[in-house]
């Protein structure tokens, strides 16, 4: 049972250095689920100094002792898949299904695809007469996000692991415990004391503290291109690597020869999944403008069709936003979308009929948006789609990357050599053709304000690592 009064630093359970408490909101209900604790600068310090401690050791670990521990994490984890997913639709309202399947799922895929790199991964190579070195970077802090709780914990902290990296996470205030049941998880594990640290708090706190602590040789943050930027300025003066993956505002490309009907459901039910709570959500469909209304009709019938309610009930598909100040804040732009002159084809401001609380949103689809709108530049993090027109191909890629984001993109055509065409001329990260999604094994990470550095698989295990070049290495 996840103890919500404590913090896991050193390889136990310890007590805040100051006794302050917040409440974690079911979204659904808006009630109090529990109390959580709430951490300080001190208790900051005092997880840097375990993870220090437990660095030498940890990073002087065989591949093969790591990849024992990562087997064992599998192990422990797959048996909490289901507790993890209930933390997980308790607190942030993703459906319950959803949330065992999806959110608990992604965490273990993490665990599974770094396992797979690390098993494989040259740490030493020859380069001429050097030998190349590749050594864990030191402790690093991780700041994670509430939207997909437990997938952005474990994207971090497994590569860490992998690497040889010890580490203090702070999870987000919104969805603590699916974290804290991580660090059950590691624990039982085997996980040696000090190499993974949590403690929780919020962002101006213990979120600041870690990004500017000279005890960290690295942060790691998901989250707002806003928060982002702060965490930077407060790395900056200790120069220790910041990789940051944060907002965005999709594009998504349907050419005149795609399989219209397919790619427009197909674009507006990604875009709606997770109550469209997804930094690389398609949030901007672009069509033909001979075709918007066409478009506009396929889209609005998605979201007319699903069923916005209880997480916990089996018909529901899509469940609330995670808390007041999203609801709010996408509340607004729905409305700034109809003050500036988009055409609503459905949903709109407000609760969807019969629920009289609980942060849920309406899924709406807003037709003939033009770029300048609000709600076509602001990331939104709501279940809200914008159609836009374009002329021609070129319109479409100038009309994709006009935008300060740059983390995905989405492009369907009949013709798959053109969809890559496409592909290569858009600035994202990451770019889905025909509806094929990317493997996790693959980079994840975003271009200009949406972030820098790469997560998953073979990638992300870089991004803990130095690279030594050793000189005169001989035969």
């Amino acid at each position: 049972m996840a103890d919500r009064s404590k913090f896991y630093i050193g390889g136990a359970w310890v007590e805040p250095s100051r006794r302050r408490s917040i409440p974690v909101v079911n979204p659904a209900t808006e009630e109090t689920l529990y109390d959580m604790a709430v951490g300080s600068a001190e208790d900051v310090d005092a997880a840097v100094a375990a993870a220090r401690a437990a660095w030498p050791a940890y990073a002087a670990t065989t591949r093969e002792e790591r990849v024992a521990l990562l087997t064992r994490i599998m192990e422990i984890y797959a048996k909490r898949m289901r507790e993890i997913g209930v933390a997980v639709s308790d607190e942030m309202g993703a459906p319950l299904g959803f949330a065992e399947r999806v959110h608990a799922g992604a965490g273990l895929s993490h665990f599974m695809t770094t396992l797979e790199a690390l098993k494989a991964y040259p740490f030493e190579e020859r380069l001429g007469a050097a030998m190349i070195v590749r050594e864990p970077i030191g402790a690093v802090g991780m700041i994670t996000p509430w939207n997909w709780p437990l997938n952005q914990v474990a994207c971090k902290v497994a590569p860490a692991l992998a690497a040889g990296c010890t580490m203090v996470l702070k999870p987000s205030e919104y969805t603590p415990t699916s974290a804290l049941i991580l660090a059950e998880i590691l624990h039982e594990a085997g996980v040696p004391p000090g190499v993974f640290n949590l403690v929780n708090g919020v962002g101006p706190e213990v979120g600041a503290a870690i990004s500017a602590h000279p005890g960290l040789d690295m942060v790691s943050f998901t989250g707002s291109t806003r928060a982002g930027i702060d965490v930077a300025i407060r790395a900056a003066p200790t120069v220790k690597r910041v990789t940051q993956e944060l907002g965005g505002k999709s594009a998504n490309i349907i050419l005149e020869d795609a399989d219209f009907e397919k790619a427009v459901s197909g674009g507006a039910r990604h875009c709606f999944g997770n109550s469209g709570q997804s930094c690389n959500a398609p949030t901007r469909m672009l069509v033909p403008a001979s075709r918007m209304d066409e478009a506009a009709a396929i889209a609005a019938a998605v979201a007319d069709s699903l069923r916005v309610g209880d997480p916990r009930a089996k018909e529901t598909d899509t469940g609330p936003v995670a808390n007041r100040t999203q609801w709010d804040k996408i509340q607004r732009l729905i409305e700034s979308g109809v003050a500036e002159g988009a055409s609503l084809a459905a949903g709109g401001p407000g609760r969807p009929q019969g629920l009289n609380k609980g942060f849920f949103v309406r899924p709406t689809v807003f037709a003939n948006v033009t770029p300048e709108m609000t709600i076509a530049r602001e990331e939104i993090f709501g279940p809200v789609l914008s159609i836009l027109s374009y002329k021609d191909e070129d319109d479409a890629v100038r009309i994709a990357n006009d935008t300060p984001y740059g983390l995905a993109g989405y492009v369907t055509s009949g013709d798959i050599a053109r969809a890559r065409a496409v592909a290569k001329r858009l600035r994202a990260g990451n770019v889905n053709l025909n509806g094929v999604m990317n493997d996790r094994r693959s980079p994840f990470g975003g271009m200009k304000q949406s972030g820098n550095g790469r997560e998953w698989g073979r990638f992300g295990l870089e991004e803990y690592l130095e690279v030594k070049a050793i000189g005169g290495w001989g035969e």
